[in-house]
């Protein structure tokens, strides 16, 4: 489904990716893992339209998605769930959820409020509340729920539990397996490892913006120590 190959991004005269290569099959998730600052979510940016790319290919079902608008990349099928959530504070929770909602794919089980809401029960609770006056936990949950309210083909979760307390951070990753068991596509960036070597199906490490290391869940139990040398665990 999303096909990475040799890509290449810059800050103006900064070169911070020279050579990321990854791919996310249907149905599969994937783990994206780096120390800090190593380019993780630049190559997020970059997959997103973000940021301009200046080498290597990007291929999203079928298509070349390099250097599209995000609101194309994201209206091609991609939902992403920013590092720092980014929500719209100013607007109520379901507020949030309907704002950006759309079935443009024509998914025959689509995400609906009703979906989110069951996903999160705590959405459901807060529905009328300001989206700035909720838990950072609770963000996370309502920025998980308005990706899905996109309908999207694959989600990109960047720093997923992040800053969250043991109990949210163990929703989220419930989430993560319920969506996995439904079929959806899924790349997470995170650097718990325990949980992504249960959670994924294949895994990639990045180091100063180059893939350094993939491989399979079994691959990553037999050169765990590599993998740690390089997240920094």
């Amino acid at each position: 489904m999303l096909d990475i190959k040799g890509l290449q991004a810059s800050y103006g005269a900064s070169r911070v990716l020279f050579d990321i290569s990854l791919k996310v099959g249907e149905g599969e998730c994937v783990s994206l893992m780096g120390r800090n600052g190593m380019g993780k979510t630049t190559t997020i940016r970059t997959i997103m339209g973000l940021l301009k790319p200046q080498g290597g290919s990007i291929d999203f079902a079928g298509s070349d998605i390099k250097g599209l608008a995000p609101e194309a990349i994201a209206r091609r099928g991609i939902g992403l769930v920013p590092e720092g959530r980014q929500i719209f504070p100013t607007l109520t929770v379901r507020e949030n959820l309907v704002a950006t909602s759309a079935n443009r794919l024509g998914t025959a089980r689509p995400w609906t409020l009703e979906r989110v809401f069951a996903l999160f029960p705590r959405l459901q609770e807060r529905q009328q509340q300001w989206a700035r006056t909720l838990s950072g936990g609770e963000q996370q949950m309502l920025a998980v729920g308005r990706a899905l309210m996109t309908n999207p083909r694959l989600v990109i979760l960047d720093e997923a539990t992040e800053g969250l307390a043991p109990v949210i951070r163990a929703e989220i990753w419930g989430c993560l397996e319920t969506l996995k068991k439904e079929g959806q596509s899924i790349l997470v960036v995170d650097k718990n490892v325990s949980v992504l070597r249960r959670l994924a199906d294949r895994h990639v490490v990045i180091e100063k913006g180059r893939t350094v290391w993939s491989g399979s869940g079994a691959d990553l139990d037999r050169e765990i120590e590599k993998v740690h040398a390089y997240v920094g665990l």
